[in-house]
């Protein structure tokens, strides 16, 4: 039985959350873009083409936005929550900037990767370039935790991505695996860029613990929505995933909805993924196959039904704090990031 969504209120929620949380943290996020444009500037020309290639090819910067509402929700009214947002989308951008390169991806968000433009070799040292800027606006804020918990966000992050490679084509990945390397790979920078928030507002520890919990849990959801996208949501487009529909597929990858329909499959159908993934023998009508061993399993079904799951104890993390708009953004933020799905 498959997940029933009430579409036309998912999805008009979904937006409004969205725009929202912009309207909330607008003129923040113009000083953190602002921040951005200045420390992305470097004597080798390569370097800001490149940076600004990704960071202004259309992403919603949720991240960044995560740091200065959850420094908001906190009642923080100083600035150094705008050095910390541009630190954090530098690091997410190094992430992306390396990732296409390991994943060998030829579009992001419906246009070439860097790496097709530049290289392999000039993406993964304008990474390089964009995390020592990130360190170095976290310095800049003095505050020794935040920059503890950002620096173990990137090597946590680092792990993840090992772990995916491990992982790689291997059909016999288990459930807990695969949750492991998406905690770590996409979940990490969720949570670090909500509990920074609280940080430097120097509120107590229980409030800094549960933006961490709020964000690591809205980023296992995101992450399972992105599975769940590639073998066919409703408006999984190149442009709405920020990748080709089928990507994983074709890149070998192990996600969520290909362990289950390995699990759940019968001998000739594991034969299938066998062959597809772990020997990368794919042939034409393969993809569509695929979609259809899932469907016939439910696993994008139960996919969305685990992301539905982490998305509410996300927002059960944010009842300590007081009913404010912000508050009321971040729960919503939950609805349009499973809702992408529908």
């Amino acid at each position: 039985m498959g997940v029933v969504v009430p579409l036309d209120d998912e999805r008009g929620r979904g937006s409004n959350a969205v725009a929202q949380l912009q309207a909330l943290v607008a003129q923040d996020m113009e000083d953190v873009n602002e921040f951005i444009r200045e420390r992305m500037s470097s004597e080798v020309p390569m370097i800001p083409e490149l940076a600004s290639h990704l960071i202004n090819s259309g992403g919603k910067r949720l991240r960044p936005m995560l740091t200065i509402a959850a420094s908001r929700i906190c009642g923080y009214t100083g600035t150094d929550h705008i050095k910390l947002a541009a630190s954090v989308e530098f690091l997410h951008t190094a992430t992306l900037l390396h990732d296409d390169v390991v994943d060998e991806s030829d579009l992001r968000r419906g246009k070439k990767t860097a790496r097709m433009l530049w290289g392999n070799q000039a993406s993964v040292l304008v990474g390089d370039f964009l995390l020592g800027r990130a360190f170095r606006l976290m310095v800049e804020t003095k505050s020794l935790r935040a920059l503890e918990i950002i620096a173990n966000a990137a090597s946590v992050i680092a792990e993840g991505e090992v772990m995916q490679l491990a992982a790689a084509k291997d059909t016999s990945t288990t459930e807990d695996a695969y949750m492991r390397v998406i905690q770590a790979k996409t979940a990490a920078l969720f949570a670090s860029a909500a509990e920074i928030g609280a940080v430097i507002a120097e509120r107590p520890a229980n409030e800094a613990a549960a933006l961490e919990s709020y964000g690591r849990n809205l980023g296992i959801a995101f992450q399972l929505v992105d599975d769940a996208l590639d073998y066919g949501g409703r408006q999984a487009t190149a442009a709405t995933l920020g990748k080709n529909v089928g990507d994983d597929f074709r890149e070998g990858k192990i996600t969520l909805p290909v362990v289950l329909a390995f699990r759940r499959g019968d001998s000739t159908e594991r034969a299938f993924w066998q062959r597809v993934l772990q020997d990368g023998d794919q042939r034409e009508g393969d993809l569509e196959h695929a979609t259809q061993l899932m469907a016939r399993h439910a696993t994008i079904d139960a996919t969305i039904a685990r992301a539905q799951h982490y998305g509410e104890i996300a927002k059960d993390a944010l009842a300590i704090f007081p009913d404010t708009p912000y508050r009321q953004a971040l729960s919503d933020l939950v609805d349009f990031c499973i809702g992408r799905t529908f």
